[in-house]
């Protein structure tokens, strides 16, 4: 499977549930000649949506690889979900992409989701495209979600089209057509083809005066990226169209500003406009920088501490292969491994070392995706730098893990999920069925890491996910997929602990163990702390002459530890905690790894004890959107369930709502939503930060 790496695109489709991702894939299989017939959401005949519950719910669920060839282009794209729930399936496939195109409906805007996949495409450096969807519909306002991913996303996007009209063909000026701002033309897309044919024109006299204002502005802001662009403009000389696009692929590539680009998907408007601007301005992987790791060879295993020293991979095949597993999928004749391979190439049926487990693996036969499946006719006998491919044989594989020549490893940075916020117990009816359900939510773990699960004293095993739909998704699977008899109770919200205020304790060890007398003594502050992704941050400000290095290691892996145990109240996992190591006494004799590891651990629980004890609780950001008339109902509503109204925004008709709640009382949100509004409203929520409970809910678990 040999390419130019210069003519491969690994890119996303990501966005705000319901704003057009799955059909804007559809639209490429279909104008690239993958498909021959364009897939309906609404009739569950898209390809990359191939899941019964996805099909059911008319929602994509799971991310899936499709690949295509768009002129001289080869595109492997990953179609990801909207909802908040799966969340982790757009995190793994940014870690991997080259780019994105990130897809806004013309009528919502910007909304909470688009907001996280946005903050998600910043942290993992990806370049994008925005495309503006939706443009039919009523209520559409182009230069409104412009203004809006400037001010609410901090972006810089660049319109290089603008529409002719908004809205349906009922209203006065009804969307019709683009206006391509760097070839100043006209563009008709043909509805008798689908699409296919574009009529290329002139721009309308009435719209010609609003297209070089737009034409103007879009190269008045490119001058900035562009000290010949700019010499040109001040010399009032003509600025070819090469050097329009050459500057705003290098200013894409920059992470500069983002081309922005618009249409209708569902109504074939636009969208072999956004494969040209994938292929024109979004990075091959030769343009994205070396892939940096650490040295595994270099770690000091003993005292559990990482190498300093980087290494870098650059993408080039001459390079020792080097990939990242981003997703399973599991199957009772092997699990296929997807894997982005960033340096050197891979054959089919070749040993790999797997850097994370520290084992060797098979990579027995090497697949092209389709959707969530292996391409029928997709088999290969190798990959290289560049390609995303499915590899069947890895038994020690996890998401995450780093893969890579046995002679010249490299361990990559893995892959962070978000901590999920809501738990649901289920008890199987028989021993039979429990070691069935072990084996099922083992199976199901590999393919979705957010999944947590913990057995109890009681028989009930504890499954956490990311919200009411997530567990419903795993519900339904283990009910209908798998067949299990079982018994599910109701959705728990998933609360956190932590400390009230500020204290300093010293933990102690003086005592014979094993006929040996053992000593140690560890002093710490343990603290309140926001350490956003990090629950329990552990820091020292111990002297080095005070231990030697391999004990200082060992207590301050023996906090984070500690850290990672859960409260002593209601045993929940502690978060905004800081734990800082301040000094330590060692003995003449006894002050052996165990000794300090009692003392590290009896300072901690005294930090607890006397920090006083705090329930956390999730908070979820909500966002309403909703006919003006029903908005008084949703405030009085939203103000019963301890909301707090952050922002409220008008568009047209439709009333916007952000509002911040606990999650437990927000239980069945959708059905009282769509009550209030007679169906006409819609939200979404997304998990905002961890607050202390009120008194009620202390009282529940005893903190009182």
């Amino acid at each position: 499977m040999s390419r130019k790496i210069e003519n491969i695109r690994n890119i996303g489709i990501i966005a705000h549930i319901d704003a057009g991702k799955t059909t804007v894939t559809e639209r490429m299989l279909f104008y690239s000649g993958a498909k021959h017939r364009a897939g309906e959401v609404d009739k569950g005949t898209t390809t990359t949506d191939d899941d019964a519950e996805e099909q059911d719910r008319g929602i994509t669920i799971y991310s899936a690889c499709v690949t295509f060839d768009w002129k001289d282009v080869h595109v492997n794209l990953l179609d990801t979900p909207g909802h908040v729930d799966f969340t982790a399936e757009v995190e793994r496939c940014l870690r991997v992409l080259d780019g994105a195109v990130v897809v806004f409906s013309s009528r919502e805007g910007v909304e909470a989701q688009s907001e996280t996949v946005w903050r998600q495409a910043d942290r993992y450096n990806v370049p994008r495209i925005a495309f503006i969807n939706k443009l039919d519909r009523e209520g559409a306002n182009f230069e409104s979600v412009v203004k809006e991913i400037e001010d609410r996303l901090e972006g810089n996007p660049i319109p290089i089209q603008i529409p002719v009209g908004e809205g349906p063909p009922h209203v006065d000026n009804p969307f019709r057509g683009i206006i391509d701002l760097i070839e100043m033309k006209f563009l008709e897309f043909d509805q008798a083809t689908d699409g296919r044919t574009i009529n290329s024109s002139d721009v309308p006299e009435d719209m010609l005066a609003s297209a070089l204002m737009y034409r103007d502005a879009m190269v008045e802001s490119l001058c900035n990226y562009s000290d010949e662009m700019m010499e040109l403009a001040l010399e009032e000389e003509t600025i070819g169209n090469d050097l329009i696009r050459k500057v705003i692929r290098e200013a894409t590539l920059a992470r500069q500003i983002q081309p922005l680009v618009c249409g209708s998907a569902l109504h074939f408007i636009g969208v072999q406009l956004v494969l040209d601007a994938v292929a024109a301005y979004l990075p091959s992987p030769l343009d994205r920088p070396p892939v940096e790791g650490e040295d595994p060879k270099k770690s000091d295993k003993k005292s559990a501490k990482k190498s300093d020293k980087k290494l870098t991979r650059k993408p080039e095949v001459k390079e020792p292969f080097c990939g990242l597993v981003f997703k399973l999928i599991p199957a009772k004749t092997g699990d296929i491994a997807w894997i982005r391979v960033y340096s050197g190439e891979l054959k089919a049926n070749t040993r790999v070392l797997n850097v994370t487990q520290d084992k060797k693996d098979n990579a027995s036969q090497l697949w092209q995706i389709h959707a969530t499946k292996r391409d029928r006719d997709g088999q290969v006998d190798g990959v290289q730098t560049g390609d995303i491919v499915g590899v069947i044989g890895m038994r020690h594989a996890v998401t995450g893990d780093t893969v890579t020549d046995a002679k010249a490893p490299i361990l990559l940075e893995s892959i962070e999920f978000p901590e999920t916020v809501m738990s649901m117990a289920i008890e199987p009816e028989s021993s039979a069925e429990r070691k069935k359900l072990e084996e099922t939510l083992s199976m199901l773990r590999r393919q979705d890491p957010t999944i947590q699960v913990k057995s109890g004293d009681t028989g009930q095993t504890l499954i956490s996910g990311m919200g009411e739909l997530h567990l419903e998704v795993i519900k339904n699977r283990l009910l209908r997929d798998f067949n299990l008899k079982v018994k599910f109770h109701k959705p728990q919200v998933s609360y956190r602990e932590s400390v009230e205020r500020a204290v300093e304790v010293v933990g102690e060890c003086n005592r014979m163990v094993g006929g040996e007398q053992l000593f140690a003594r560890v002093k710490a502050r343990i603290e309140p702390f926001d350490g956003g992704a990090i629950p329990v941050v552990v820091l020292t400000q111990l002297p080095p002459d005070k231990l030697t290095g391999d004990l200082h290691e060992i207590v301050l892996d023996e906090f984070k530890t500690c850290g990672q145990s859960g409260g002593c109240i209601a045993g929940f996992p502690l978060m905004k905690l800081k734990i800082t190591l301040l000094d330590a006494e060692m003995g003449e004799e006894g002050s052996t790894d165990t000794a300090f590891r009692i003392a590290t651990n009896d300072a901690f629980q005294k930090g607890l004890d006397q920090g006083g004890h705090v329930l956390l609780e999730p908070i979820m950001r909500l966002d309403i959107t909703t006919p003006e008339e029903y908005m008084g109902d949703f405030v009085g509503d939203l103000n019963q369930r301890r909301a707090i109204i952050a922002r409220t925004d008008q568009r047209g008709s439709l009333s916007m709502i952000e509002a911040h709640a606990p999650l437990r009382e927000l239980f069945g949100y959708s059905s009282a939503m769509r009550s209030l509004s007679q169906g006409r409203a819609g939200c979404s929520m997304e998990p905002l930060e961890y607050s202390a409970a009120p008194a009620d809910v202390r009282k529940t678990y005893e903190f009182d």
